[in-house]
């Protein structure tokens, strides 16, 4: 490995073994981020289970516009920054985003948008591209707000 940026999913990412907890992926309309943790077992908005994308992600491999990671850097500071950070989380499984509510809602608020969390979407909102689209529209996600993640 040459160069690995830490604070950004898009250029040269950072690489994981293969142990990480969640995997975060752009959005095909690059507005937003997906979050799968492991134990989801379906489909998600990308097209891919996590199965699939931690082959995509694991054994060291730096692939733009995915990172593999632990559930508590989602809520820090320093979760993407380069690419707009925590307000770019556009959908992530019910059972994740329920048992890390607290946390999440916390850092919500500490960015002034204590209805992000709403805004959200799971898999009872959908597992499609397009459905992603058109939720973050409908909830006027802050993500969209936001350049793309590919310009």
């Amino acid at each position: 490995m040459e160069k690995v940026n830490i604070y950004t999913m898009m250029d040269d990412p950072m690489t994981s073994c293969g142990c990480f907890e969640v995997i975060v992926g752009m959005t095909a309309d690059m507005q937003g981020v997906v979050v799968v943790n492991r134990e989801y077992p379906g489909m998600t908005p990308i097209g891919m289970k996590f199965s699939s994308l931690a082959g995509s992600v694991g054994g060291g491999k730096q692939t733009p516009g995915f990172i593999g990671i632990g559930r508590k850097y989602l809520t820090s500071k320093k979760f993407i920054p380069a690419d707009g950070g925590f307000l770019r989380i556009a959908w992530m499984p019910k059972e994740l985003k329920e048992s890390m509510r607290e946390s999440l809602q916390a850092r919500a608020e500490e960015l002034g948008q204590p209805d992000f969390l709403d805004k959200i979407a799971d898999e009872t909102v959908t597992t499609e591209a397009d459905g992603l689209t058109e939720w973050m529209a409908k909830v006027d996600h802050p993500a969209l707000k936001l350049p793309p993640l590919l310009s």
